[in-house]
């Protein structure tokens, strides 16, 4: 999307608008660092060691069931730091989310894979010079089903979701471990990125891991229950929406309930942008091609 598009102007003025999260004002009531309760670290409203908030936002702060990520949802998130990699059993419930060359997208976890074709087979004959196939991704996916299609499934096709989180460069030499290569990959749906730590060489699309985080649990719920009419952000609008007439009682319908993934993310979004223009951060300048 052309970023002087009125629409577009609009969505980087207001990324967050619509979404379903929490008010941030306990977060300003803090001016001052406090000590880690595990390390004894001064920190600023989290560990980013140990994982934990500081005192005095303990019980404050929205919990998500996958919330910024594991500082908030220590029972759901597990981080490992590499090489230590766990054995996962291969039976397909647990996938990586990453632009590998055999990668699938969301939707297909909800479909007859078997002769479905990979992302690459698209892309092999359209790569730009100088861009590789594991790492470029310049169009929707598309697929032989429609992408408006909801599974009305009683149950999600995986239990587990695998992310990298390091820069785009680190993650080439973590993938290639043979390790996480035999776990089945899947890609997301293209989404503007709002990170404002720039990456040189990389698209507008290149997701921070709580951003990409966030769409793939979006695309898993949408897939398998559709979205709520009454929710409405720039992130649903292609989304297909619930409809009550349908007799599908194991549906709940995507209502914000993974926004609060966000709820860092956001305020510091926000407090940088109290501090800098965004069209001066070089972040936000990048292509979506």
């Amino acid at each position: 999307m052309n970023p002087k598009n009125p629409e577009a102007r609009n969505r980087q003025d207001n990324p967050f608008e619509g979404m379903v999260i929490s008010s941030s004002n306990v977060l300003d009531s803090l001016d001052c660092r406090s000590q880690c309760p595990v390390c004894g670290k001064s920190r600023m409203y989290f560990c980013y060691s140990c994982f934990v908030l500081v005192s005095q936002l303990k019980g404050k702060v929205p919990f998500c069931n996958v919330t910024h990520a594991a500082v908030l949802a220590p029972d759901d998130v597990n981080i490992y730091t590499y090489p230590e990699v766990p054995e996962y059993v291969n039976d397909g419930r647990t996938v990586l989310l990453y632009p590998g060359s055999d990668a699938r997208s969301v939707q297909e976890l909800f479909m007859d894979t078997q002769n479905s074709l990979t992302y690459s087979d698209y892309l092999l004959s359209q790569l730009p010079q100088g861009y590789n196939v594991g790492t470029l991704r310049t169009k929707q996916f598309q697929s032989t089903e429609s992408t408006k299609t909801i599974f009305h499934v009683e149950k999600l096709p995986i239990d587990r979701v695998l992310l990298i989180d390091s820069t785009w460069n680190q993650s080439r030499g973590i993938y290639a471990d043979e390790r996480l290569q035999r776990i089945p990959k899947i890609v997301v749906q293209n989404r503007a990125s709002q990170f404002w730590r720039h990456q040189r060489g990389s698209p507008r699309w290149y997701l921070s891991t709580i951003e990409a985080l966030h769409q793939v649990l979006l695309e898993l719920h949408v897939c398998a229950w559709g979205c709520s009419p009454h929710y409405k952000c720039s992130l649903s609008i292609d989304f297909p929406k619930h409809s009550t007439v349908d007799d599908h009682k194991q549906c709940k319908p995507y209502e914000g309930e993974y926004d609060n993934l966000l709820y860092f993310f956001k305020y510091m979004y926000e407090k940088l942008h109290t501090l800098y223009k965004h069209e001066d951060l070089l972040a936000y300048k990048r292509p979506m091609t």
